[in-house]
Formats: structure tokens, sequence, C-alpha cells
């Protein structure tokens, strides 16, 4: 599996991306007040960037971590001798409750917050929010991730598993795309819905705090982060941060300096 997982992460990535954007084309849930023509090569510029920074300065990934933990049986999980199946299924369990709760410690503490707000920066909801981040946030988040790849002990199937089930439902729950009410509250109990994450890029600071998960809708739920609606209708609710409105003051290289620049005066 290992050969092939670049191949696989990217037609996935790029599969879904197309997917949701031709998605939010024909049924989108809110009018879009700034064009695409101004927000896409930022938000996408950004991912270039972080994909490359990545490759250059961490010279191993996820699943690479994986296949060394397995030869050399380092992590908790090759101590409990599970059935792989289930071993698998707890490893994507425990990584998606990783990503939650680094999603809280970067909100809550100040520094990690001025890298996050990026993302939050964006005042429309759509899939390439859901890959706007900077990129010393993607560098951290990514030595996170192997670090616990290689503690846990996860298997390499398990990785990839991973990995495509989060860039797949970041894609879609970013999208600016009608789902019927009933449909969005059958989907919630199991993935983390359009609807179910807009009220996290909220710009009332209550609900910028809430529903923090990217895949699993359960973790909110369990340790009481959960929100199921906003304060405003969809449709009304204003999307971003208050301290920063304006957007030819939010190009490119803004995004890049921003967090070491300035105070931080929007700290959630």
């Amino acid at each position: 599996m290992l050969e092939n997982e670049v191949a696989l992460r990217l037609f996935c990535f790029f599969g879904i991306l197309c997917g949701v954007a031709i998605w939010e084309s024909l049924c989108p849930k809110r009018d879009r007040k700034i064009g695409r023509v101004i927000r896409w090569p930022r938000n996408l510029s950004l991912v270039v960037i972080n994909s490359l920074l990545v490759r250059l300065l961490i010279p191993f990934t996820a699943a690479g971590v994986a296949l060394y933990a397995e030869q050399n049986q380092i992590g908790q999980l090759h101590y409990l001798s599970l059935p792989f199946g289930l071993t698998v299924i707890l490893s994507v369990l425990l990584m998606d409750l990783l990503i939650y709760t680094q999603h809280v410690v970067f909100h809550h503490v100040p520094f990690l917050w001025r890298l996050h707000k990026v993302h939050h920066m964006d005042q429309e909801i759509d899939v390439t929010t859901g890959l706007r981040f900077h990129p010393v946030e993607i560098l951290l988040s990514s030595l996170i991730k192997c670090a616990s790849v290689l503690l846990l002990g996860v298997p390499v199937m398990a990785v990839v598993i991973f990995e495509i089930l989060l860039n797949g439902t970041a894609l879609f729950n970013h999208g600016n795309i009608s789902l019927p009410a009933a449909l969005d509250r059958v989907l919630r109990l199991i993935v983390v819905t359009p609807d179910m994450h807009r009220v996290h890029h909220s710009v009332l600071p209550h609900e910028t705090n809430s529903n923090f998960g990217f895949n699993m809708p359960w973790w909110d739920r369990i340790f009481g982060t959960y929100r199921a609606q906003p304060e405003q209708d969809h449709l009304k609710m204003d999307i971003g941060l208050k301290a920063h409105r304006a957007v030819d003051k939010t190009g490119l290289w803004a995004l890049m300096v921003i967090p070491f620049s300035g105070k931080n005066d929007d700290n959630q």
C-alpha cells in the first residue's frame, strides 16, 4: 500500500476537490459576497506553498513513519495484540481524536491561534477554505501527526485511510453546499457536515470555539463543544474574524506575515 499511497491520496484529493467545487456551483448554500477570483488564488497558493515546504523540510511522511514503527515494533498498539482490523479502526479513531484535540489547543494557545487564525480570516467559506492554513501550522501539524503515529504504532493502512478521510471530509464540510435539513440531521451523526462546521467559522467567538471536529462529529458532543446551529440563520451569519474585515489587506503576503505582526487582538 505504501508504494501507491501518494497516488491514491492525490487521486482522492483532486476528485473530491473538483466534486465539491462543482456541487457548490450547482447548489450553493450562501450567496458569494467576495468573488472566487479574489479568494481562490490566495487559498490555493497556500496549498502549493505548504506542500512544497513539507516536502523540503520534513524528510518523512506519516505513512513512512508507520512503516518504520511496524518494522521495529514501536508504539503502544503493538503491545495490545489486537486483531488487525480492530487495530486499524482504533488507530483511525485515536488519530481523529488527536486532530480534534490539536484544533482545540490551536484555538486557545495565543501563539498557535496567531497561526490558525489565517484559516478563520476567510470571509467566505467554501471548499478552498478547507485548504487555507498557514505554512507553520501545517509544518507543526505534520510533526505532531508523525510523532503520534510513532508513539501509537499506527499501521500503514490506518494512516492512509485516515489521511484520505480527513482530507476528504475537510473539503466536504467547508463546502458552500446546500443539504436538506433532514439529510443534514442524519449525516451529522456520522460525519461533520457543512452546516455543522460553518458554525465554527462564525465571527462570534463562542461559536468559533465550538464544533472543532473535521471528520468525526462525536468528539464535540462528548467534550461539550457541540453547537447545533448558529444564533443567526446560516444565510445571514457573518463568516471570518471581526478584526480582519478588509479584503484588500488579507492578500497572500499578508496571510504569511500576520501571525508575526501586530498584537493578538482577536485571540479566541
